[in-house]
C-alpha cells in the first residue's frame, strides 16, 4: 500500500483532512480535478508540489476507502418493510 507513505491525515493541518504528505494539498482537491476530466498533467499545473505518484496515490487512497465501506441497498417495492 504504497498510498499510506504519501497520504496523511494529521488532525493540525487542513482540519483533519487526508493531504498528500508535506503539501497542504487535499486528498479530494486531487479527485475532484481528476473528475472533472483534468489529466494528471493538468492537475500537476495546479499544483507543481506534488507528483504523478501522488495522484496516483490520492486515487489509490479513495479506492480503498470507498472498498471498505457498508452499502446498505435501499429496498423499495412490493415487499419493503417499512418502519
Amino acid at each position: 500500500m504504497d498510498f499510506m507513505r504519501r497520504i496523511v491525515v494529521d488532525p493540525k493541518v487542513m482540519a483533519g483532512k487526508p493531504i498528500i504528505r508535506g503539501t497542504r494539498v487535499p486528498v479530494d482537491a486531487i479527485l475532484q480535478r481528476i473528475a472533472e476530466g483534468m489529466t494528471f498533467e493538468e492537475v500537476l499545473q495546479d499544483y507543481p508540489n506534488i507528483t504523478r505518484e501522488d495522484i496516483k496515490a490520492a486515487l489509490e487512497y479513495s479506492a480503498n476507502v470507498v472498498r471498505g465501506e457498508d452499502i446498505i441497498p435501499e429496498v423499495k417495492g412490493k415487499y419493503a418493510v417499512s418502519g
